[in-house]
């Protein structure tokens, strides 16, 4: 992926934890992300930011979290650059 890290690993879990706040509050988001090397991430993404990243999940699309630069890439919002390949946890560009 352009601009993507070495350390750039395909998202295959993703769960979140919402704990209330007080009255009035959006409380707080808590969301891990399991990689395909099997390592647990842990994001705190604010209300606003949690509803697009839910939506994000539900459409078509592969996640890749870039570890060194904090990133979350979100790939095929429209049409397929990237597809997981049948089998494997791998991930290449779409043919």
């Amino acid at each position: 992926m352009p601009g993507a890290s070495e350390q750039t690993r395909r998202v295959k879990v993703l769960n979140a934890n919402w704990t209330a706040g007080p009255d009035g509050d959006d409380g707080h988001f808590e969301v891990m992300l399991v990689t395909d090397d099997d390592q647990q991430h842990t994001i705190a993404p604010s209300p606003a930011a949690m509803t697009a990243l839910v939506a994000l999940t539900r459409a078509d699309t592969v996640l890749l979290r870039d570890r060194t630069n904090r990133t979350l890439i979100v790939a095929n919002l429209v049409g397929k650059w990237l597809e997981v390949v049948p089998g494997s946890s791998e991930v290449r560009r779409a043919k």
